[in-house]
């Protein structure tokens, strides 16, 4: 890892220079800033920009935006790691919202692997995701979770309804049947218990649990 951390940022030239010139580029190192130009004399004339840096980061993410101005194409490039942002999804689906191109290149065998083409592009609905989006916002009760809160238990609907249902039996026991008015999943959330706050007392009677009463005192109801 330390002989890494000592590598330059040259040492990505060559293999990328070698990759743009496969596709009949010109390629020069250090133009007006730019860490690579890329030139094919055609019609009409195509010229790419490259920047390297040994690893992503937001620097190396702005140099390409404001490359983008002058070029045809834009190649980031960075070194190839196990672990590192190159491997992360989220890096390469932002390179690509932007239409940028990302390269991984290994300094040890000079490959060059393409993980986004520059270019627009249009993420896949996750269809799924947007749906458990609108369910759970439809769902909670007000907006109890300060946004950005972190190392403390999120008040989602499933925890609202089980709150309700805590609150109903406080008394006495209760059935399922009984909440579903108040808290439709009663039954699920008593049956599963996720929490611990409930224990079956008799077949669909459920009483609270001390677990129960000390999440109403640090979660008080109305």
């Amino acid at each position: 890892m330390a002989k890494h951390a000592r590598e330059p940022e040259t040492s990505l030239y060559a293999p990328v220079k070698a990759f743009l010139e496969a596709q009949g580029f010109a390629v020069k190192g250090e133009i007006h800033g730019c860490d690579l130009v890329a030139i094919r004399d055609e019609e009409p004339r195509r010229l790419v920009i490259g920047e390297l840096k040994m690893t992503f980061n937001l620097e190396l993410l702005l140099q390409g935006v404001d490359r983008m101005r002058a070029a045809d194409e834009v190649w980031l490039a960075v070194r190839q790691t196990r672990k590192g942002r190159d491997t992360d999804r989220r890096a390469v689906r932002l390179c690509r919202l932007l239409g940028v191109g990302l390269l991984a290149v290994s300094t040890t065998t000079g490959q060059v692997q393409i993980l986004a083409e520059p270019g627009p592009y249009k993420p896949r609905p996750d269809d799924k995701k947007r749906k458990k989006l609108i369910r759970e916002h439809s769902g909670r009760i007000g907006d109890p979770a300060t946004g950005g809160s972190t190392r403390q238990p999120v008040m989602t609907v499933y925890r609202q309804q089980a709150l309700v249902c805590a609150a109903a039996m406080r008394s006495a026991p209760t059935r399922p049947k009984d909440l579903k008015a108040r808290a439709p999943d009663a039954a699920s959330i008593l049956l599963r218990n996720v929490y611990g706050w409930f224990e079956r007392v008799d077949r669909g009677l459920y009483r609270l649990t001390e677990a129960g009463i000390d999440a109403l005192q640090r979660w008080p109801t109305t």
